[in-house]
């Protein structure tokens, strides 16, 4: 399997860092292909390069963030020069970075999906069940917080979860952040998450965020919907695509204790079809925006 390449050297979007994951998966693709395409085997890399077998291995795998020196003595042996020696180098520094997700307390599930945002060009989401993160209000998360019986993560504190969601939204709303669609079940609507007044409160936000940021699209699947072919998603769902053509598209499912990250080609084109189905299914954004006004009001407020 192999990825569509780009030459383009720039790896940042609005000078924010492309998603260290998803370079580090592209870094993997790019040095394995590089390696077959030699007829070189690992161990003879390994020999040659004098950067140890298990970390050929590693760094093939996208399975840890990679050392410059390391990739560059492979780039030597592999033969690799000009434009594409300095792509690969410029990939390797970006799947190397830290990210501001890394702070304590956010906890490991918040920081992998922060880092997936991060530097996206096009964030899809489909949420069934929960109003998604990015459209959280502050009240809405704090409320839910203080009321779960789920303990949280070991890694993770109240204040830096929200903090987390905080900082997410961010760099969402960033001057030339991504587009953001969501498709949200009208269960998400009806069924109560927090008392009624924050629950209220939340919505509203949604309907002004939605009419306030042109980047950002809501629309409403209503539950007699018929959606095409009858291909109806069994989980949320969340969808990532990059500005560099070489990166891999990612899809995410999040879970109540764990979390998926899928980036093979065929399984991701499974989501977008699905996607694209729920799409047609779901009302336009006006009759949307007008159903989730229609659910706020229909809430008690003191």
């Amino acid at each position: 399997m192999s990825w569509k390449r780009d030459s383009r050297c720039s790896r940042t979007r609005g000078g924010v860092l492309i998603s260290p994951y998803v370079r580090r998966l592209r870094l993997a693709a790019e040095l394995r292909e590089l390696r077959e395409g030699a007829g070189v085997s690992a161990q003879d890399l390994a020999k040659r390069s004098g950067v140890y077998r298990q970390m050929i291995s590693k760094l093939e795998n996208a399975h840890v963030a990679p050392n410059q020196e390391d990739v560059q003595r492979l780039l030597d042996v592999l033969g690799v020069e000009g434009d594409k020696w300095t792509q690969l180098v410029q990939i390797t520094a970006e799947a190397a970075a830290h990210g501001w997700w890394e702070s304590s307390g956010i906890g490991e599930r918040q920081a992998r999906f922060a880092n997936l945002e991060a530097g996206a060009s096009v964030i899809r989401e489909y949420q069934q069940n929960l109003i998604p993160g990015l459209l959280q209000t502050e009240e809405f998360i704090a409320t839910r917080l203080a009321n779960t019986e789920l303990p949280l993560p070991p890694d993770a504190e109240v204040a830096g979860v929200l903090k987390g969601r905080v900082g997410r939204q961010r760099m969402l709303h960033r001057p030339a952040g991504p587009s953001y669609e969501v498709i949200l079940d009208e269960v998400v609507l009806r069924r109560r998450s927090v008392p009624a007044e924050v629950f209220r409160r939340q919505l509203g936000h949604i309907v002004e965020l939605s009419r306030q940021d042109e980047r950002v699209t809501v629309r409403v699947l209503p539950v007699d919907a018929e959606i095409p072919g009858y291909n109806i998603p069994e989980c949320s769902f969340s969808m990532y695509t990059y500005p560099d053509d070489g990166d891999p598209s990612v899809v995410a499912l999040e879970a109540v204790t764990t979390d998926l990250v899928l980036t093979d080609p065929e399984q991701t084109a499974q989501f977008e079809m699905v996607y694209g189905g729920l799409v047609r299914a779901a009302l336009s954004t006006e009759r949307s925006r007008e159903m989730l006004a229609d659910a706020a009001d229909s809430l008690p407020s003191r």
